[in-house]
């Protein structure tokens, strides 16, 4: 790991999503830099198992982050540094056979609670010094993709969160950015990546010839988090190979 063990020392960070994938390697990044970290997932299992591959500071809720319980439970917080607002969802069809409960999912799941849990935030926030709120986008919040349309929607959706929310939120010194990953193996992805037909249209889609890790995205989130991007707000850093380049 490049970053210092105490990059985060002593900062209180909450990941949503953290069960597995991206949130967890997140989570454990952040523990390894010093955070005290709260992971939040709604499956218990998931939770416990990440506890035991972090140190004593991890804690964990088993939470929905479409639930106002939450949402309470956050703006509770005493203080708050960090939040890396990872919880999402995909659903894959092309438009015309995109159902009314798949539009619900992605619109609750992406864009509403991911609003509801940065609101949330504000308030422990207020009371930190230098805090940073970073979105979990995506390569789709800037280009479109047959069979994507409702999570284009969601992540174009969570790019502008992020701009409004940065001005808004900067006079209070709070940071607001996002990272936007390629396709990342992941369980999500890992059986659409099993497809040759969809593998080689998304090799051929990134420069770099290579799929982005867990990993990868996490760097990209801690960098934010942390006092190297001090001056960095309303932006969006791309984790995609090059892939919105061209």
């Amino acid at each position: 790991m490049a970053f210092s063990h105490d990059l985060l020392k002593d900062k209180a960070i909450l990941v949503t999503g953290a069960g597995k994938g991206i949130g967890k390697a997140c989570a454990l990044l952040a523990d390894a830099c010093g955070a005290n970290v709260i992971a939040v997932a709604r499956t218990e299992s998931d939770l416990v198992a990440l506890k035991n591959e972090s140190s004593e500071r991890l804690s964990f809720w088993v939470g929905d982050v479409q639930d106002k319980a939450l949402y309470e439970k956050i703006q509770a917080l005493p203080l708050l540094h960090g939040l890396i607002n990872n919880a999402g969802t995909n659903r894959v069809a092309p438009m015309q056979k995109q159902s009314d409960e798949n539009i619900d999912d992605i619109l609750s799941l992406n864009i509403r609670s991911a609003y509801k849990v940065a609101q949330a935030a504000i308030t422990p926030m207020l009371k930190s010094q230098a805090p940073s709120i970073v979105h979990m986008s995506s390569q789709m919040g800037f280009v479109g993709s047959p069979g994507r349309t409702l999570y284009c929607l969601s992540k174009h959706a969570i790019e502008g969160l992020t701009k409004a929310m940065a001005v808004e939120l900067a006079p209070n010194n709070i940071r607001v950015n996002s990272v936007a990953p390629t396709f990342i193996k992941t369980p999500m992805t890992e059986p659409m990546l099993q497809e040759p037909a969809f593998a080689e249209m998304v090799m051929n889609n990134i420069p770099l010839q290579r799929l982005g890790s867990v990993e990868d995205v996490a760097n990209a989130c801690i960098f934010l988090l942390s006092e190297l991007s001090m001056t960095t707000t309303g932006s969006c850093l791309k984790v995609d190979g090059g892939w919105t380049a061209e």
